[in-house]
């Protein structure tokens, strides 16, 4: 039996549909993969991205920005304050963001620009613009 999958955003659903397996990062739980008959599960969402393996055989990615995961029976809701889909992520802005987060870490070294720094890496990886960095 598949997952019922849904990543969802205040503006809108993302995707939905049915999956093989949603893998993600959580806060202080590091990296989980989800498989139809995963034990319930409830945890908060890294700034990261989310992968979700459709039953097609298709793979979808995502750049998160916080939120939370639920997996209930084989049902798996990803609700994000902000979420962007790899092809809505405009490349070229993404890059400059993540260009400016670093000057302002660099400079500042305050929270908000890392924050900044986390989400423009995610996006980035999402798009497979950016390979494995350590905290992103």
């Amino acid at each position: 039996m598949p997952l019922q999958v849904e990543l969802v955003s205040p503006e809108r659903v993302l995707l939905s549909g049915e999956a093989d397996m949603v893998q993600a990062r959580t806060v202080g739980g590091g990296d989980i993969a989800f498989l139809a008959g995963h034990a319930p599960f409830l945890a908060a969402l890294q700034t990261d991205t989310v992968t979700v393996t459709m039953t097609d055989g298709s793979e979808h990615l995502a750049a998160v920005h916080g939120g939370f995961i639920s997996v209930n029976g084989d049902r798996v809701k990803i609700l994000s304050d902000l979420a962007e889909l790899a092809d809505q992520i405009d490349v070229d802005r993404a890059e400059r963001a993540r260009e400016r987060a670093e000057a302002a870490a660099r400079q500042n070294g305050d929270t908000e620009a890392q924050a900044d720094l986390q989400r423009a890496h995610a996006r980035l990886k999402a798009v497979g613009g950016l390979g494995s960095i350590a905290g992103a």
